[in-house]
């Protein structure tokens, strides 16, 4: 059967594809932005690409095009009379302060992990195995920290918390948590620092994540109630938690049925798990849309093959609040709700 081709739609679809290449040429031009302190600098006051080169150390030449680029993207201004280019609020909160809810750049850095991954993939597709996290690019490590910090400064203490039944105030009296595939430990350490009575435990399978997550409670000087220790998720030592946390890797897991029973098995009688998730609808064809975009994109680079790699089901990063319900209920639990949401992310609250 021939079909007419409709060269509105085709022109409808090639403006969207060349959105999506300007946004992966750009992707690179982000991280220079923010390793070389151009955002930075640029947010203190507006700038000619001589004045931005002078105040950073960097060459005009190169700087020029870079201000450029990121003006045609919209993530700086230009003032044309003035011959200065400039960051809105709006453009330094998602670009320049890395303490911002809204702070970007970490993404561009998973993102440049896919990249590097590329190959590594290519062949798994053909042979169905997967690829641990600690096989793939370091960007990935710190990038994943960043961008989720971001997200858990603007939520976890003021939203996500809030909306479970009395744990808020368990913490502030002094409980006991722990926080289970903490990574570098961004989760923890907001949590320690928020609540100054209680506890923390993170585990974390990725030795040189645990080893990092100790510095930045060093830094923090937080080490005397914050511990931080490689152990996997259906074994991770102690018992008696007021509240155990997975965030945003319940899915990458081998055996996210053994870490749930693992949580039942270690959490106090009345105490309580929270599972943070990204955002995601039970029919796939409800995915289908920018959010779903990223996190499946995401899924098909980082989460399956990460589960894989652990001979696991393979959740994927949009697994939806039923799956997760089957997991939790499966695993001994009488109650479990949706606590809260966000654009990205399901809050589950278990209990026994």
């Amino acid at each position: 059967m021939t079909q007419t081709l409709d060269e509105t739609k085709l022109n409808e679809l090639l403006g969207r594809v060349v959105g999506d290449i300007g946004a992966s040429m750009s992707l690179a031009l982000v991280l220079l932005g923010e390793r070389l302190g151009l955002y930075a600098e640029l947010a203190k006051s507006p700038a000619t690409s001589e004045d931005l080169a002078t105040r950073t150390g960097t060459s005009e030449r190169y700087v020029r095009e870079w201000l450029n680029n990121q003006a045609a993207g919209g993530y700086v201004d230009y003032d044309a009379l003035l011959g200065q280019y400039f960051m809105t609020p709006e453009q330094a909160a998602a670009f320049a302060d890395p303490t911002s809810p809204a702070y970007m750049p970490g993404a561009f850095h998973v993102a440049a992990s896919t990249v590097h991954a590329e190959p590594a993939i290519a062949e798994r597709f053909k042979t169905g195995e997967g690829l641990a996290w600690g096989e793939h690019h370091t960007c990935l490590f710190g990038g994943t920290e960043s961008f989720f910090r971001a997200n858990y400064i603007g939520n976890l203490v003021h939203n996500w918390i809030p909306a479970l039944d009395g744990v808020q105030e368990k913490l502030e009296a002094g409980a006991k948590v722990a926080d289970v595939g903490c990574g570098h430990g961004a989760s923890t350490i907001l949590m320690a620092e928020a609540f100054p009575n209680s506890t923390f435990h993170g585990f974390d399978y990725h030795e040189s994540s645990i080893e990092t997550a100790r510095q930045r409670a060093a830094e923090r000087g937080l080490s005397d109630r914050v511990h931080f220790e490689v152990a996997d998720a259906t074994s991770f030592p102690g018992k008696d938690y007021d509240f155990v946390c997975h965030f945003d890797c319940f899915h990458d897991l081998g055996n996210p049925a053994g870490a749930a029973a693992r949580v039942f098995e270690t959490l106090a009688e009345d105490g309580t798990w929270m599972v943070v998730e990204p955002f995601a609808n039970d029919d796939a064809a409800d995915n289908h849309n920018p959010v779903g975009r990223v996190f499946y994109g995401a899924s098909t680079m980082l989460c399956v093959p990460c589960s894989l790699a652990l001979d696991g089901p393979a959740l994927g990063a949009q697994a939806g609040q039923a799956r997760l319900a089957e997991l939790i209920a499966g695993a001994g639990f009488g109650r479990s709700r949706r606590a809260t949401e966000t654009p990205f992310n399901l809050v589950l609250e278990a209990r026994r």
